[in-house]
Order: structure tokens, then C-alpha cells, then sequence
């Protein structure tokens, strides 16, 4: 029977732009379920490294803002060199319960898979914009690969550091995430789905254009599986 992934062999990376009004509540609530978290400071205009940091959290950043991909490859970049085995990323927005985490840690007992949350946006009230941009990559990827994905753009999830950064992805935005899924795919990852719950309060301030990513992340798909081999 499967075993959870021990928290001590786990850091929590969560990317961060302008978020000092939910960071120190992500922080604090992830460090209930693991040892070490780590906010990646993407290039904030506000006070999110000095509020992370006084909540508790290793502050790590950019000078300017590089993306959510450029933000995540350098958490997992910072995991690897303290010799964390795995990540679990989750956003800075406080969508995700800290609970959350003990799902997506005891959802499989490999190292090495690839744990993917899966939200109900409906149940969860999610704005309209992204359920649908959501359902959109959801079924355009699954088409591609021919494999049944029911979340492509959950950022709560557990990365194999060191084969995640083997993968050679290459988006430094809102496609990296689905680049990840993608070249994982290929390399014959094992991909574990495993449900979660969300909030979507209405002060909640979202960086991903519901019009304007889910095409750029068909593009980046197009890339990957034509030209980024």
C-alpha cells in the first residue's frame, strides 16, 4: 500500500507576484505540512518578500518579474541544490488550503510521479472565464497526448525535482506548467490525479488573462510537440 512521501523530503515552492495581501496566510499554512517553504519573489512591486519572509518562508527572487514558469524553475532549482527530493508548488493567492498539500503528498508513494491537482471549478465558484479556459486545455490537451488529463493548469502539484529539470522545458510564463505535463508525458512519467478543493474569494486577485494565456498555452503545446523536441 502506499506510503506518503515523508514532508521532510519535501519543500512547498510557491511563485509570487504583488501577493503581499495573501502571502503570509499561504505561508504560514504550508509550513504546517512541510519543513521549508519557499516563495519565489518574481519581480513584485509591493512588500511580498518582507511580508513572506517575516511569516516565515525562505525568500528567494527575481529583480524583475520573469514569469510563473521562470519563478518555478528557480524554486525547483533552489530544492535541488538542498537536496529536496520534491516540490509542491501552489499559488500565491491563497486558493489552495494548506490541507491540500497532505493530498497531494500522500497521493502517491513514487518519487518519481508527477502529482497533478484536480479542481471543481464549478462547485467552486470559479469565475466563468476560467472554467472555460480551463475546460478548453484541458480537452485540447488530452487530445494531443490521448490521455485522460482533467487539470491541466492546477498550480497545486508535486514535481520530481531532478526530473523535472531534465525535462528541458522551456516556458517561462502560464505554459509551463502544461509544457511540464506535456514532456512528462513523453518521457513516461507516471502521472498521478488526485482531487482537491479550491476557494475563490472575490477580493482574489488572479495574473492569468482567462482570454489571453489559454492561447499562448496552445502555442506553447504546438512548439513543443512540432518544434522544441
Amino acid at each position: 500500500m502506499d506510503t506518503p512521501l515523508s514532508p521532510h523530503r519535501v519543500c512547498a515552492i510557491v511563485p509570487a507576484l504583488d501577493a503581499a495581501a495573501t502571502i503570509a496566510d499561504v505561508v504560514r499554512g504550508a509550513a504546517r505540512q512541510v519543513a521549508v517553504v519557499v516563495v519565489v519573489d518574481d519581480g513584485s512591486h509591493d512588500a511580498t518578500a518582507k511580508v513572506a519572509r517575516e511569516a516565515g518562508a525562505t525568500v528567494v527572487g527575481h529583480a524583475i518579474n520573469r514569469g510563473k514558469g521562470a519563478a518555478l524553475r528557480t524554486g525547483l532549482e533552489w530544492a535541488r541544490e538542498h537536496g529536496y527530493e520534491a516540490v509542491v508548488s501552489l499559488d500565491a493567492d491563497g486558493q489552495h488550503p494548506p490541507g491540500q498539500i497532505a493530498k497531494i503528498l500522500a497521493a502517491s508513494a513514487d518519487p518519481a510521479a508527477l502529482v497533478l491537482g484536480v479542481r471543481n471549478l464549478v462547485s467552486a465558484g470559479a469565475p466563468r472565464a476560467n472554467q472555460l479556459s480551463n475546460g478548453f486545455s484541458n480537452w485540447f490537451l488530452s487530445t494531443v497526448t490521448r490521455r485522460a488529463l482533467r487539470d491541466t493548469q492546477c498550480g497545486l502539484r508535486r514535481y520530481p525535482v531532478r526530473t523535472v529539470l531534465g525535462l528541458g522545458v522551456r516556458d517561462d510564463g502560464f505554459g509551463f506548467e502544461t509544457e511540464v505535463l506535456l514532456r512528462a508525458l513523453r518521457a513516461g512519467m507516471p502521472i498521478v490525479q488526485v482531487d482537491i478543493d479550491v476557494l475563490y474569494p472575490e477580493s482574489r486577485t488572479t495574473h492569468f488573462d482567462g482570454r489571453r494565456d489559454p492561447w499562448r498555452i496552445v502555442g506553447r503545446v504546438l512548439r513543443t510537440l512540432l518544434v522544441d523536441r
